[in-house]
Protein backbone atom coordinates (compact mmCIF):
# COMPACT_ATOMS: atom_id res chain seq x y z
CA UNK A 1 0.00 0.00 0.00
CA UNK A 2 1.01 3.67 0.01
CA UNK A 3 0.32 6.99 1.71
CA UNK A 4 -0.17 10.62 0.80
CA UNK A 5 1.51 13.41 2.75
CA UNK A 6 0.12 16.92 2.16
CA UNK A 7 2.22 19.82 3.40
CA UNK A 8 0.25 22.91 4.46
CA UNK A 9 2.93 25.53 5.21
CA UNK A 10 0.79 28.31 6.67
CA UNK A 11 1.43 29.56 10.21
CA UNK A 12 0.21 32.63 12.07
CA UNK A 13 3.74 32.92 13.49
CA UNK A 14 6.87 30.79 13.55
CA UNK A 15 7.70 28.77 16.66
CA UNK A 16 11.16 29.40 18.09
CA UNK A 17 12.36 25.80 17.55
CA UNK A 18 10.78 24.94 14.19
CA UNK A 19 12.76 24.51 10.97
CA UNK A 20 9.99 23.03 8.78
CA UNK A 21 9.09 25.03 5.71
CA UNK A 22 6.37 27.53 6.62
CA UNK A 23 5.03 30.94 5.65
CA UNK A 24 2.79 33.58 7.20
CA UNK A 25 1.34 34.60 3.78
CA UNK A 26 -2.16 33.47 4.74
CA UNK A 27 -3.80 35.21 1.78
CA UNK A 28 -2.37 32.51 -0.49
CA UNK A 29 -4.21 29.63 1.17
CA UNK A 30 -6.90 29.18 -1.48
CA UNK A 31 -4.46 29.36 -4.41
CA UNK A 32 -2.16 26.95 -2.61
CA UNK A 33 -4.88 24.34 -2.07
CA UNK A 34 -5.77 24.55 -5.76
CA UNK A 35 -2.09 23.98 -6.63
CA UNK A 36 -1.92 20.95 -4.32
CA UNK A 37 -4.94 19.50 -6.08
CA UNK A 38 -3.35 20.13 -9.48
CA UNK A 39 -0.30 18.23 -8.30
CA UNK A 40 -2.55 15.41 -7.09
CA UNK A 41 -4.34 15.22 -10.47
CA UNK A 42 -0.94 15.05 -12.18
CA UNK A 43 -0.04 12.00 -10.09
CA UNK A 44 -3.37 10.35 -9.27
CA UNK A 45 -3.32 7.74 -12.04
CA UNK A 46 -0.11 6.21 -10.65
CA UNK A 47 -1.11 6.23 -6.98
CA UNK A 48 -4.88 6.18 -6.51
CA UNK A 49 -5.32 2.38 -6.29
CA UNK A 50 -2.84 1.92 -3.45
CA UNK A 51 -3.55 4.75 -1.00
CA UNK A 52 -4.09 3.51 2.55
CA UNK A 53 -3.34 6.65 4.59
CA UNK A 54 -3.43 10.42 4.21
CA UNK A 55 -1.51 12.77 6.51
CA UNK A 56 -2.04 16.54 6.35
CA UNK A 57 0.91 18.20 8.10
CA UNK A 58 2.60 21.56 8.31
CA UNK A 59 2.93 24.31 9.11
CA UNK A 60 -0.52 24.55 10.61
CA UNK A 61 -3.13 22.67 8.53
CA UNK A 62 -5.85 23.62 11.00
CA UNK A 63 -5.54 27.19 9.67
CA UNK A 64 -7.32 26.15 6.47
CA UNK A 65 -10.92 27.30 6.44
CA UNK A 66 -13.90 24.98 6.04
CA UNK A 67 -14.18 25.47 2.28
CA UNK A 68 -10.52 24.79 1.48
CA UNK A 69 -10.22 21.85 3.88
CA UNK A 70 -13.37 20.20 2.51
CA UNK A 71 -12.30 20.82 -1.08
CA UNK A 72 -8.88 19.29 -0.40
CA UNK A 73 -10.23 16.12 1.21
CA UNK A 74 -13.19 15.56 -1.11
CA UNK A 75 -11.26 16.09 -4.34
CA UNK A 76 -8.65 13.49 -3.40
CA UNK A 77 -11.14 11.00 -2.02
CA UNK A 78 -13.33 11.12 -5.12
CA UNK A 79 -10.39 9.73 -7.11
CA UNK A 80 -9.76 6.82 -4.73
CA UNK A 81 -11.53 3.46 -5.02
CA UNK A 82 -11.81 3.25 -1.23
CA UNK A 83 -11.54 5.63 1.72
CA UNK A 84 -8.12 5.34 3.42
CA UNK A 85 -8.08 3.69 6.84
CA UNK A 86 -6.37 6.65 8.47
CA UNK A 87 -6.68 10.34 7.56
CA UNK A 88 -4.75 12.60 9.95
CA UNK A 89 -4.90 16.37 10.36
CA UNK A 90 -2.26 18.23 12.36
CA UNK A 91 -3.77 21.03 14.42
CA UNK A 92 -2.86 23.78 16.84
CA UNK A 93 -4.96 23.86 20.02
CA UNK A 94 -6.04 27.48 19.59
CA UNK A 95 -7.52 26.70 16.16
CA UNK A 96 -9.72 23.90 17.48
CA UNK A 97 -12.87 25.74 18.41
CA UNK A 98 -16.01 23.67 18.67
CA UNK A 99 -17.19 25.02 15.31
CA UNK A 100 -13.87 24.08 13.72
CA UNK A 101 -13.96 20.60 15.22
CA UNK A 102 -17.50 19.99 13.95
CA UNK A 103 -16.34 21.14 10.50
CA UNK A 104 -13.38 18.74 10.55
CA UNK A 105 -15.66 15.93 11.77
CA UNK A 106 -17.90 16.41 8.72
CA UNK A 107 -14.98 15.41 6.47
CA UNK A 108 -13.49 11.92 6.45
CA UNK A 109 -10.64 13.00 8.74
CA UNK A 110 -10.59 10.39 11.52
CA UNK A 111 -7.38 11.24 13.37
CA UNK A 112 -6.16 14.48 14.95
CA UNK A 113 -2.53 15.22 15.79
CA UNK A 114 -2.57 18.16 18.18
CA UNK A 115 0.61 20.17 18.80
CA UNK A 116 0.40 20.55 22.57
CA UNK A 117 4.20 20.56 23.29
CA UNK A 118 3.60 21.39 26.96
CA UNK A 119 0.89 22.14 29.49
CA UNK A 120 3.18 24.70 31.16
CA UNK A 121 2.42 28.31 30.17
CA UNK A 122 5.94 29.64 30.74
CA UNK A 123 7.46 26.89 28.59
CA UNK A 124 4.89 27.48 25.86
CA UNK A 125 5.80 31.17 25.83
CA UNK A 126 9.51 30.33 25.69
CA UNK A 127 8.92 28.12 22.64
CA UNK A 128 6.84 30.78 20.90
CA UNK A 129 3.61 28.78 20.88
CA UNK A 130 0.32 30.61 20.27
CA UNK A 131 -1.76 28.68 22.78
CA UNK A 132 -1.79 28.35 26.55
CA UNK A 133 -2.29 25.33 28.78
CA UNK A 134 -6.03 25.91 29.19
CA UNK A 135 -6.51 26.00 25.42
CA UNK A 136 -4.45 22.81 25.11
CA UNK A 137 -6.60 20.89 27.58
CA UNK A 138 -9.82 22.34 26.15
CA UNK A 139 -8.89 21.38 22.59
CA UNK A 140 -8.34 17.74 23.54
CA UNK A 141 -11.52 17.55 25.62
CA UNK A 142 -13.62 19.22 22.92
CA UNK A 143 -12.22 16.90 20.24
CA UNK A 144 -13.18 13.91 22.38
CA UNK A 145 -16.66 15.34 23.00
CA UNK A 146 -17.20 15.97 19.28
CA UNK A 147 -16.50 12.30 18.66
CA UNK A 148 -12.86 11.94 17.63
CA UNK A 149 -11.68 8.55 18.84
CA UNK A 150 -8.11 8.69 17.55
CA UNK A 151 -6.24 11.67 18.98
CA UNK A 152 -2.47 12.11 19.10
CA UNK A 153 -0.66 14.82 21.02
CA UNK A 154 2.92 16.09 20.72
CA UNK A 155 5.05 16.89 23.76
CA UNK A 156 8.58 18.33 23.98
CA UNK A 157 11.12 17.79 26.77
CA UNK A 158 14.71 18.89 27.34
CA UNK A 159 13.76 22.57 27.14
CA UNK A 160 16.26 25.01 28.71
CA UNK A 161 15.42 25.58 32.39
CA UNK A 162 12.69 22.92 32.30
CA UNK A 163 12.73 20.98 35.56
CA UNK A 164 12.22 17.25 35.95
CA UNK A 165 9.11 17.97 38.00
CA UNK A 166 7.65 20.15 35.23
CA UNK A 167 8.15 17.28 32.79
CA UNK A 168 6.44 14.87 35.20
CA UNK A 169 3.49 17.27 35.43
CA UNK A 170 3.21 17.39 31.62
CA UNK A 171 3.06 13.60 31.44
CA UNK A 172 0.58 13.40 34.30
CA UNK A 173 -1.70 15.90 32.60
CA UNK A 174 -1.46 14.00 29.33
CA UNK A 175 -2.45 10.77 31.08
CA UNK A 176 -5.46 12.45 32.66
CA UNK A 177 -6.68 13.38 29.17
CA UNK A 178 -5.88 9.88 27.85
CA UNK A 179 -5.21 10.51 24.15
CA UNK A 180 -4.81 7.38 22.06
CA UNK A 181 -1.31 8.38 20.93
CA UNK A 182 1.56 10.45 22.35
CA UNK A 183 4.63 11.64 20.47
CA UNK A 184 7.34 13.03 22.75
CA UNK A 185 10.45 14.65 21.32
CA UNK A 186 13.60 15.97 22.91
CA UNK A 187 14.17 19.59 21.92
CA UNK A 188 16.75 19.99 19.16
CA UNK A 189 18.46 23.17 18.03
CA UNK A 190 18.09 23.42 14.26
CA UNK A 191 20.03 25.86 12.09
CA UNK A 192 18.10 29.00 11.28
CA UNK A 193 15.77 28.83 14.29
CA UNK A 194 15.50 31.47 16.99
CA UNK A 195 16.45 29.00 19.72
CA UNK A 196 19.59 27.97 17.88
CA UNK A 197 20.59 31.63 17.53
CA UNK A 198 20.05 32.15 21.27
CA UNK A 199 22.20 29.09 21.92
CA UNK A 200 25.00 30.38 19.69
CA UNK A 201 24.88 33.76 21.43
CA UNK A 202 25.14 32.09 24.85
CA UNK A 203 21.73 33.42 25.92
CA UNK A 204 20.45 29.93 26.74
CA UNK A 205 22.11 26.66 27.74
CA UNK A 206 21.03 23.16 26.66
CA UNK A 207 19.77 20.87 29.36
CA UNK A 208 22.31 18.40 30.79
CA UNK A 209 22.43 14.95 29.17
CA UNK A 210 21.84 13.19 32.47
CA UNK A 211 18.63 15.16 33.09
CA UNK A 212 17.52 14.62 29.51
CA UNK A 213 18.02 10.85 29.90
CA UNK A 214 16.13 10.85 33.20
CA UNK A 215 13.23 12.64 31.52
CA UNK A 216 13.19 10.09 28.72
CA UNK A 217 13.34 7.12 31.07
CA UNK A 218 10.49 8.51 33.15
CA UNK A 219 8.46 9.05 29.98
CA UNK A 220 8.98 5.49 28.75
CA UNK A 221 8.41 3.79 32.09
CA UNK A 222 5.36 5.85 33.03
CA UNK A 223 3.57 5.51 29.70
CA UNK A 224 4.31 1.77 29.65
CA UNK A 225 2.65 1.41 33.06
CA UNK A 226 -0.43 3.07 31.60
CA UNK A 227 -0.70 0.62 28.70
CA UNK A 228 0.96 2.75 26.02
CA UNK A 229 3.03 0.68 23.61
CA UNK A 230 6.48 2.16 23.01
CA UNK A 231 6.63 1.31 19.31
CA UNK A 232 9.21 3.88 18.15
CA UNK A 233 11.83 5.94 19.98
CA UNK A 234 9.53 8.96 20.34
CA UNK A 235 6.10 7.40 19.81
CA UNK A 236 3.66 5.69 22.16
CA UNK A 237 0.19 4.33 21.47
CA UNK A 238 -2.65 2.55 23.18
CA UNK A 239 -3.18 -0.92 21.64
CA UNK A 240 -4.02 -0.73 17.89
CA UNK A 241 -3.54 3.07 17.74
CA UNK A 242 -0.03 3.20 16.30
CA UNK A 243 0.24 5.79 13.50
CA UNK A 244 -0.25 3.80 10.30
CA UNK A 245 1.02 6.64 8.13
CA UNK A 246 4.18 7.45 10.07
CA UNK A 247 4.99 3.76 10.47
CA UNK A 248 5.19 3.48 6.68
CA UNK A 249 8.14 5.90 6.64
CA UNK A 250 10.17 3.48 8.77
CA UNK A 251 9.63 0.53 6.41
CA UNK A 252 10.24 2.18 3.01
CA UNK A 253 6.55 1.97 2.12
CA UNK A 254 5.89 4.26 -0.90
CA UNK A 255 4.41 7.68 -0.18
CA UNK A 256 3.47 10.67 -2.31
CA UNK A 257 4.20 14.14 -0.98
CA UNK A 258 2.03 17.01 -2.18
CA UNK A 259 2.78 20.69 -1.56
CA UNK A 260 5.77 23.01 -1.26
CA UNK A 261 8.66 21.27 0.49
CA UNK A 262 6.91 17.87 0.51
CA UNK A 263 8.97 14.69 0.00
CA UNK A 264 8.00 11.49 -1.85
CA UNK A 265 9.47 8.00 -2.09
CA UNK A 266 8.89 5.07 -4.43
CA UNK A 267 10.97 2.30 -5.94
CA UNK A 268 14.40 3.43 -4.66
CA UNK A 269 13.74 7.03 -5.73
CA UNK A 270 13.17 10.01 -3.41
CA UNK A 271 12.05 13.39 -4.71
CA UNK A 272 10.91 16.64 -3.15
CA UNK A 273 9.22 19.89 -4.11
CA UNK A 274 10.83 23.29 -3.88
CA UNK A 275 10.29 25.10 -0.56
CA UNK A 276 8.91 28.21 -2.25
CA UNK A 277 5.19 28.79 -2.15
CA UNK A 278 5.09 31.20 -5.11
CA UNK A 279 7.17 28.95 -7.37
CA UNK A 280 4.99 26.00 -6.33
CA UNK A 281 1.69 27.77 -6.96
CA UNK A 282 2.75 29.21 -10.30
CA UNK A 283 4.41 26.18 -11.88
CA UNK A 284 2.87 24.56 -14.95
CA UNK A 285 4.60 21.21 -14.48
CA UNK A 286 5.46 20.10 -10.96
CA UNK A 287 8.48 18.17 -12.17
CA UNK A 288 9.99 21.59 -12.90
CA UNK A 289 10.06 22.45 -9.18
CA UNK A 290 11.34 19.09 -7.92
CA UNK A 291 14.69 17.56 -7.07
CA UNK A 292 15.36 13.84 -7.13
CA UNK A 293 17.83 11.31 -5.74
CA UNK A 294 18.31 7.62 -6.50
CA UNK A 295 19.02 5.42 -3.51
CA UNK A 296 21.62 2.66 -3.92
CA UNK A 297 21.30 -0.71 -2.20
CA UNK A 298 23.80 0.55 0.38
CA UNK A 299 21.72 3.70 0.91
CA UNK A 300 18.64 1.56 1.53
CA UNK A 301 20.54 -0.72 3.93
CA UNK A 302 21.78 2.29 5.87
CA UNK A 303 18.26 3.66 6.15
CA UNK A 304 16.86 0.27 7.20
CA UNK A 305 19.34 0.18 10.07
CA UNK A 306 18.81 3.84 11.05
CA UNK A 307 15.03 3.64 10.94
CA UNK A 308 14.57 0.05 12.05
CA UNK A 309 16.52 0.41 15.29
CA UNK A 310 14.22 3.29 16.23
CA UNK A 311 11.26 0.88 16.29
CA UNK A 312 10.13 -2.01 18.46
CA UNK A 313 10.54 -4.36 15.47
CA UNK A 314 14.25 -3.60 15.14
CA UNK A 315 16.32 -4.94 12.26
CA UNK A 316 17.22 -8.33 10.80
CA UNK A 317 20.33 -9.82 12.39
CA UNK A 318 21.80 -10.71 9.00
CA UNK A 319 21.94 -7.02 8.04
CA UNK A 320 24.86 -6.21 10.35
CA UNK A 321 28.22 -7.41 11.64
CA UNK A 322 27.61 -10.01 14.40
CA UNK A 323 30.79 -8.97 16.24
CA UNK A 324 29.53 -5.40 16.62
CA UNK A 325 26.12 -6.68 17.66
CA UNK A 326 27.66 -8.96 20.29
CA UNK A 327 29.56 -6.03 21.81
CA UNK A 328 26.33 -4.12 22.38
CA UNK A 329 24.48 -7.25 23.51
CA UNK A 330 27.10 -7.73 26.21
CA UNK A 331 26.73 -4.10 27.30
CA UNK A 332 22.94 -4.41 27.52
CA UNK A 333 22.25 -1.88 24.78
CA UNK A 334 20.76 -4.37 22.29
CA UNK A 335 18.63 -7.52 22.47
CA UNK A 336 18.41 -10.42 20.01
CA UNK A 337 15.18 -12.39 19.62
CA UNK A 338 14.07 -14.50 16.65
CA UNK A 339 16.92 -13.09 14.58
CA UNK A 340 15.70 -9.52 15.18
CA UNK A 341 17.94 -6.95 16.86
CA UNK A 342 16.30 -4.24 18.97
CA UNK A 343 17.60 -1.45 21.16
CA UNK A 344 16.99 -1.50 24.90
CA UNK A 345 15.97 1.59 26.86
CA UNK A 346 19.63 2.15 27.74
CA UNK A 347 20.49 1.61 24.08
CA UNK A 348 18.16 4.38 23.02
CA UNK A 349 20.34 6.80 25.01
CA UNK A 350 23.28 6.13 22.69
CA UNK A 351 21.35 5.05 19.60
CA UNK A 352 23.26 7.28 17.19
CA UNK A 353 26.57 5.76 18.30
CA UNK A 354 25.21 2.22 17.90
CA UNK A 355 23.86 2.95 14.43
CA UNK A 356 27.16 4.48 13.37
CA UNK A 357 29.03 1.35 14.46
CA UNK A 358 26.58 -0.98 12.74
CA UNK A 359 26.61 0.91 9.45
Amino acid sequence: MAGIYIHIPFCASRCNYCDFYSTTMLSKRNDYVKAVLREWKENAHNWKNNIDTIYIGGGTPSMLDEIDLTLLINTILEDLPHTPKEITLEANPCDLTLDKLYCIKQTNINRLSIGIQSFNDSLLTFMGRRHNSFQAMTAITNAQNVGFENISIDLIYGIPNQTFNEWKQDIEQALLLRPQHISAYCLTYENGTKLNQLLLEGMIQPIEDTIENEMYDYLVNTLSKHNYLHYEVSNFALPSYESKHNSSYWTHTPYLGLGAGAHSYNNHIRWWNISDIDAYINTTHFSDVQQKEYLSLQDLRTERIMLGLRTKNGIAANEVDPKVVQKYLNLGYLTLNNQRICATLEGYHILNRIIEDLI
